[in-house]
């Protein structure tokens, strides 16, 4: 005899068999050939049978339900419930230009602080209908019997249940999960509130499959993502908590800070996934097969992603780079915005924001203009006419850009002759900065204007190529006298 037992503990059905032996099977088949096929169409009748005898309460007492509605007070109710939300969304439309305003002189709010400001705004006509309906309810329960208010009583619970659900979810930054997330937490509440949760988890309960010992139903699917979830936001919410204290910790080096921030992040998170395994009921021994088999996948097919990662860990870990140093790479020049796991983020003048792998940073060769200090020597070169006093053009030259606004002091700028050249007499000028992520061009520039001035002020000239041509007519004419060829 064997039983399926639905999740009523109160319903058995049983089935017997006869103890009569079983048949001698026909010459050429198998005793057992035919018997999974003939058990299934029965499984497969008894789930469904089990199913519809869960659904059909509910189903009757939501006809029953929608059948009341046809009552002159619950008609009533209904039409009140009409015309409040009517007036909470016209009094909301009324007061969103002016909460908008409201909200743009706002300045200096930290970004949580806004997203949180937009979202209660989204909700103020819900809000204003959940006053107003429980408004309405607490008078209705005064003039007349509580029954009669029933209705208005359940939709003001739900809206107000979807308000705080909505103000739950802001934590949740993706919208694609917010939504999710306020969703399932809106229908548990509602199924909550209406008292059917224990029948609607039975009937998720029941539509199951099962290999053997193993079962899984659609129940534990579900509750395994909320735990998961759960799980990952509480993970969230700790590992940035404990990120912005190290990043505040002015004792701990940048790279140090980066590293630091991501072994928290890899533990918390880590130990969200396997507490969210363990809590669901999987067996946390068979997953060394896995990891291992997972490891080789990871050895043959991802040997760009793992290699960027490994580089990551060196370059935080020899600090060979991080955040705010001042780097080239190529023809890219520009500072460190953040050390992520696979790439670095290098932000230019231009505002060009380059993701660099990991990879390349360690292999390639990199110039770090601030690793060991900020100081950085700029040469820049220029040329004087030969009547100048090269004294009197070092000393200028000196003077001009010592008075130019980045040039350090105590890193006195120096300007030597380089060369005679054709034309000009040949300087070089270099002078210190300590703050490279202000720019190299611009500082240059303006180092040459300044020199411009200082050489306009003393007289003294930029030489520049010049070519001059001679008619020799004296020469010319004593030849056309003698009549001799000068081309001969």
């Amino acid at each position: 005899m064997w039983c399926v037992r639905p999740l009523d503990a109160e319903k058995v059905a049983c089935k017997s068999y006869s103890m009569e032996p079983e048949p001698t099977p026909h010459p050429g088949t198998s005793p057992t050939q035919g018997s999974g096929a003939d058990n299934l169409p029965e499984l497969a009748t008894d789930t469904f049978d089990t199913l519809r005898d869960q659904l059909m309460p509910l189903w009757n007492d939501g006809a029953a339900f929608i059948v009341s509605l046809g009552q002159t007070w619950r008609l009533y109710q209904i039409a009140i419930v009409v015309l409040l939300a009517l007036i909470s969304w016209a009094v909301g439309k009324m007061l969103n230009p002016k909460i908008d305003h409201w909200l743009r002189s706002r300045e200096g709010w930290s970004k949580r602080r806004l997203r949180f400001a937009i979202h209660t705004k989204r909700r103020v006509p819900m809000m204003l209908f959940v006053v107003m309906s429980w408004l309405i309810v607490s008078a209705m329960r005064e003039i007349t019997w509580p029954s009669r208010s029933y209705l208005i009583a359940a939709i003001g619970t739900l809206a107000l249940a979807w308000v705080l659900v909505g103000f739950a979810s802001v934590i949740v930054e993706n919208r694609v999960l917010r939504r999710t997330t306020k969703w399932g937490l809106w229908i548990y509440v509602t199924l909550y509130y209406l008292g059917i949760t224990d029948e609607i988890g039975d009937v998720l309960d029941n539509i199951a499959i099962s290999a053997g010992s193993f079962r899984i139903s659609l129940l534990d699917v579900i509750s395994a993502v909320a735990v998961t979830a759960a799980l990952f936001a509480l993970a969230r919410i700790f590992s940035r908590a404990s990120s912005e204290r190290v990043r505040n910790n002015e004792d701990i080096s940048p790279s140090m800070q980066v590293l630091t921030v991501k072994f928290i992040q890899l533990l918390f998170y880590g130990a969200a996934f396997f507490l969210g395994l363990k809590v669901i009921g999987v067996d946390l021994t068979g997953l060394a097969f896995l990891s291992g088999a997972i490891g080789l996948g990871l050895g043959f097919g991802l040997q760009k992603v793992v290699s960027n990662l490994v580089s990551g860990i060196i370059i935080l870990l020899d600090k060979s780079i991080k955040p705010g140093d001042v780097i080239s790479l190529g023809e890219t020049f520009g500072w460190i915005q953040q050390l992520g796991a696979r790439y670095v983020s290098v932000v230019t003048r231009d505002g060009r924001e380059y993701l660099i792998p990991n990879e390349d940073l360690i292999t390639g060769q990199v110039v770090n203009w601030s690793h060991t200090n900020a100081f950085v020597r700029l040469d820049i070169y220029f040329g004087t006419a030969y009547g100048d006093d090269p004294h009197q053009v070092r000393k200028i030259a000196i003077e001009a850009a010592s008075n130019v606004s980045r040039v350090l002091s105590f890193r006195p700028p120096v300007c030597h002759i380089v060369g005679f050249g054709d034309s000009s007499v040949d300087y070089i000028l270099r002078f210190w900065i300590d703050d490279p992520t202000g720019g190299l061009t611009n500082i240059r520039g303006n180092v040459y204007l300044a020199l411009w001035d200082a050489f306009h002020e003393n007289g003294i000239s930029f030489p520049f190529p010049q070519r001059e041509v001679r008619l020799l007519q004296d020469d010319l004419a004593n030849d056309a006298e003698t009549g001799e060829n000068p081309q001969a």
